[in-house]
């Protein structure tokens, strides 16, 4: 397992190169957004995960992550020293799989990659149809109607959850513990905005997420 580690900070880096390493993660740097740009490119093929600082010089994270979804669904944890709600939520519009504030703990750290890469490589067997929402859960790919849709890890976890457990109301702090897999102490909000995201890009399907006031979500075909 190849990670892509981008901060300007050369200590942040060796900090957490040395901690991925142990656990025996091959670790390729990239010392700002335009670097990053360059080293994934030549290296896309076999980078698992990213590791994206917000605040570099050249191209902030945000940008850098902005062009890497225009043809990569490769998951990406953000690292910001900034902690306002408003930026966690604008990462994972961009498609941010996880979000961590600076300081952090390196073991946490690794935790959520670890966790995040056995996910992705977790494989279950066949493609199914929900009412004409295609989702293959071996390549982790969603179709509407036979279209591919592009969605990030995060959001086509959420709408696996969803659909696994059809026709049950979930609330949103069960889909947290179960969709985001650790303590969240963030807003609920983050919930709606993937959900919005979801729903948009599943076009017509996207009626099938119900919106259960006062408790959360259902996904129900009809």
């Amino acid at each position: 397992m190849s990670i892509l580690v981008v901060d300007d900070e050369s200590r942040m880096r060796k900090l957490i190169k040395d901690f991925l390493k142990k656990n025996e993660y091959e670790v390729i740097e990239a010392v700002d957004g335009d670097d990053a740009i360059e080293v994934y490119s030549k290296n896309k093929d076999k980078i698992n995960l990213i590791i994206l600082d917000v605040m570099m010089p050249k191209q902030d994270g945000w940008s850098v992550l902005r062009k890497i979804r225009q043809t990569s669904k490769v998951p990406v944890i953000m690292l910001t020293a900034r902690g306002e709600e408003q930026d966690e939520l604008f990462g994972f519009e961009l498609g941010a799989d996880e979000y961590i504030s600076k300081p952090f703990s390196p073991k946490i750290l690794v935790a959520r990659v670890v966790a995040i890469l056995k996910r992705t490589s977790l494989e279950e067997n066949g493609a199914k149809d929900f009412g004409g929402i295609q989702i293959d859960s071996k390549g982790r790919e969603v179709k509407v109607d036979g279209k591919q849709i592009e969605m990030s890890l995060r959001e086509y976890e959420l709408l696996k959850y969803l659909v696994d457990n059809q026709n049950i109301a979930l609330s949103r702090d069960k889909i947290l513990n179960n969709v985001w897999n650790y303590d969240y102490y963030g807003d609920s909000r983050t919930i709606d905005s993937h959900i919005k995201k979801i729903r948009h890009k599943l076009g017509k399907k996207g009626k099938y997420i119900k919106t259960m006031r006062g408790i959360g979500y259902k996904f129900e075909v009809k």
